[in-house]
């Protein structure tokens, strides 16, 4: 009987989660580009739906950086268990051929406080899921550079100015 009642509570709770696509987590009224690819395209399941492994993490990254104009990729080491770590500069084209200067005018920036800023483009970092066990982060990661990377219109051309 116990294992009849938790059969019937497993099946109940299996059929009752909610399948989510992509969409649940981007803006909505926002175009994106076809040819920039999904997450689920390159990985095989969709955002959230399953933990997402280093490795995929990383080929979806590298096709993200393939594929878009906005998107830079470099390796900059290996874990202790020696996978890749990756950094993104995801920007507008124009700025990637200029990335360099913005680099030395934000350290600039950094170091005085008389420095006008008001022209340079804003410099964010986000690091997502620096621990092997924080499944969210790298989840996250993967809908957010789509987002940046896919993203077309008026809402896509503020964020690249």
């Amino acid at each position: 009987m116990k294992r009849l009642l938790f059969l019937f509570l497993f099946i109940s709770l299996s059929l009752s989660a909610q399948e989510v696509d992509l969409s649940y987590y981007l803006p909505k009224d926002v175009t994106y580009n076809s040819e920039i690819p999904t997450p689920k395209s390159v990985i095989g399941h969709e955002v959230g739906e399953w933990h997402v492994t280093h490795d995929k993490l990383v080929e979806y990254m590298k096709a993200l950086a393939a594929s878009s104009d906005r998107i830079s990729i470099e390796n900059r080491g290996t874990t202790f268990e020696g996978r890749p770590l990756l950094l993104l500069t995801i920007t507008s084209p124009k700025n990637h051929q200029n990335l360099e200067l913005i680099k030395a005018k934000h350290i600039e920036a950094t170091n005085t406080s008389s420095v006008d800023v008001s022209n340079n483009p804003i410099v964010v970092y986000q690091g997502f899921s620096i621990h092997g066990n924080e499944p969210s982060g790298a989840n996250a990661a993967l809908a957010a550079a789509y987002y940046l990377a896919a993203a077309e219109g008026n809402l896509a051309n503020v964020l690249y100015l």
